[in-house]
């Protein structure tokens, strides 16, 4: 009973921590479309108790984001909790069966590349409606807009759960917060400078495959 009252003390932090970041993080990037790194804190509930934890904590947020300062309706609703999802409970599954490090780089990694392969299907079916753009207006900006800033959101997020992960998972035992063993095959240092590697060469593949979709490079 304690272990639970843990775990739900936990993620309503987690919840509460994700729609602050939501509402003071916001960055407009191209049209309608901002940047905001909430589904970072849902990666790091679905890493912490699985990838329900994850879909909860984005139901949660996205409905109160709903009720409070979005003003796109259900139609913004069910485009968040997608994007979300898509995004953290794919990193959430593939960690949850392979619980160590090479399993949350794959499952980041998966997550990014999910997300923006369902949000430009997404954006192709629901924007027409959202922005009242005939469809093939939509289409045409499906590469060089809604891709590159996919491109971008998924890799920031993948790189920031990297960076901030094992910090916070840490801090939360601390603080007898968090019932869960963590791997310990890896010493900090050495997480802390495989993790900057790897969220750089995220950051710069992406930077480059919006450079190339932009036909810059």
């Amino acid at each position: 009973m304690q272990t639970q009252t843990k775990k739900l003390t936990v993620i309503a932090m987690l919840s509460a921590v994700a729609y602050l970041i939501m509402v003071v993080g916001r960055i407009p990037i191209v049209l309608f479309l901002k940047y905001d790194p909430k589904d970072v804190i849902i990666a790091i509930g679905g890493f912490l108790f699985g990838p329900l934890t994850a879909f909860t904590i984005s139901v949660l947020v996205s409905f109160v984001e709903m009720l409070t300062v979005s003003t796109t309706g259900f139609i913004g609703l069910l485009m968040n909790i997608i994007s979300s999802c898509s995004f953290a409970c794919t990193a959430a599954i593939i960690y949850k069966k392979k619980h160590n490090y090479k399993g949350a780089i794959l499952g980041l990694i998966a997550g990014w590349l999910v997300t923006t392969t369902v949000m430009i299907l997404w954006n192709y079916l629901i924007t027409p409606m959202y922005l009242g753009y005939p469809r093939e207006a939509v289409v045409e900006l499906l590469i060089p807009v809604f891709l590159p800033f996919n491109l971008l959101k998924g890799g920031l997020n993948a790189s920031i759960v990297m960076l901030i992960y094992k910090p916070l998972s840490k801090a939360l035992r601390s603080a007898n917060l968090m019932p869960i063993v963590e791997e310990t095959s890896m010493n900090s240092k050495k997480v802390l400078v495989k993790s900057i590697l790897v969220s750089s060469l995220i950051i710069i593949s992406c930077i480059l495959s919006i450079l190339a979709f932009q036909g810059i490079i």
